[in-house]
């Protein structure tokens, strides 16, 4: 722009009579500040980029877990199951692998999911994460009010939050392990939690561990004696449940023949119900719903073929399935390791109990088999634990 221009436009005024001298003295003043301007700006912006690269720098010598988040949304899994059905075990074994990252249970699904839980103590979260998010009222309100949101979409925002919210806590543990692929045991809290993966995180590839619902309720009576508050548990038991358990440790034979076995009246044939809700529904979602995505193993072909099975699973997973590394893997979450040195069969009041199968059969009454065959004796044969109804 020509100086003659300037002059021309300014207003009458002192203050115009200084500027006109300034800009009469062939524009050097003005062309110096112009300069200085320009000079700050380019300076500003160069400490700019070295205080990005001095952090850069000081986040890679910190190392990979410095980053906190990978560059990419990593391979998510989840390993569901019915309550002892092998889901420990199994999350054990996939933790051994250098390459996986496996554990539980973080109670991510479960949109309905809540408990009573004791203040003070300390145990798994009462609620799941998807209900922590879609039962939050502030939240819910600042979606349903909010410019940035979809007001008629609230279900689709809270799905996704959950997804962020999964994929954040689960990265933040990747990172720093060093491996490439995570999962949760995510035990069977409600019947929909399939369900729940698929409308959340449908990409995710989920493994369902089966195991005989009459060998499930036996371990979950004897987990409830053995996780009891009076042993320093969380888990409320009746004076009745309480002589039965104290009758079992002192005499199992005697309380099986003469005690009218080990689970208290009617508490049988309410979980075996559960049971065929639960593990029945995850049957019919997981092929329907993720299709290639979800795997199904026997908790008992674990037992009779852990190497085979292992090594399938890690296959589905896209892990390394190598002969050395499945032995790795199996050997690292042996039943002697994870009892302390008991062997197979031995029992003792401890979290892994036995370790066998078929151990309803050494438990049940008669009147055991009737409750569980009215409540899911169906399931029993859909799944192919019996071929009918005469066991």
């Amino acid at each position: 722009m020509k100086l003659s221009y300037i002059k021309e436009k300014l207003p009458v005024g002192k203050a115009t009579e200084r500027a006109r001298y300034l800009l009469g003295r062939d524009g050097l003043l003005t062309s110096r500040l112009f300069e200085g301007r320009r000079l700050r700006r380019q300076l500003a912006l160069k400490n700019r980029e070295i205080a990005a690269l001095k952090e850069e720098l000081a986040r890679r010598s910190r190392g990979p877990a410095a980053t906190r988040m990978p560059p990419v949304s990593p391979d998510v899994f989840f390993v569901v199951g019915h309550q002892k059905s092998g889901t420990t075990w199994l999350m054990k074994m996939l933790d051994a692998h250098p390459e996986i990252l496996c554990r539980g249970e973080g109670r991510p699904f479960g949109r309905n999911f809540r408990q009573k839980h004791k203040a003070g103590r300390g145990g798994y979260p009462p609620v799941s994460l998807y209900n922590a998010i879609a039962d939050s009222r502030g939240l819910r309100l600042w979606i349903q009010r909010s410019v940035w949101t979809k007001r008629d979409r609230l279900d689709e925002h809270l799905n996704n939050l959950t997804r962020l919210a999964i994929e954040y806590f689960l990265t933040q543990e990747l990172v720093e392990s060093g491996k490439r692929m995570v999962g949760d045991k995510t035990v069977l809290l409600t019947p929909d939690i399939v369900e729940e993966i698929a409308a959340v995180y449908p990409e995710a590839k989920v493994i369902h561990i089966i195991r005989d619902g009459r060998d499930v309720a036996v371990s979950t009576m004897h987990h409830i004696w053995n996780q009891a508050e009076d042993r320093g548990g969380h888990s409320r038991i009746t004076p009745a449940q309480r002589e039965k358990r104290e009758a079992y440790w002192k005499d199992p034979e005697g309380l099986i023949k003469h005690g009218g076995g080990i689970f208290p009246d009617g508490w049988l044939r309410n979980y075996a119900a559960q049971w065929k809700r639960r593990v029945g529904k995850t049957v019919e979602d997981g092929p329907t719903l993720l299709g290639q995505n979800y795997a199904e193993v026997r908790y008992e072909d674990l037992l009779a073929r852990p190497h085979e099975e292992l090594a399938r699973l890690l296959r589905f997973l896209g892990a390394d399935a190598g002969e050395e590394r499945v032995r790795g893997c199996v050997e690292a979450a042996s039943f002697e390791k994870l009892s302390r040195g008991r062997r197979r069969g031995e029992e003792a009041p401890d979290f892994f109990r036995k370790g066998i199968a078929g151990d309803w059969k050494n438990v049940f009454t008669e009147h055991n088999r009737r409750e569980f065959k009215e409540a899911a004796g169906d399931l029993l044969i859909q799944l192919g634990y019996e071929r009918d109804e005469s066991w």
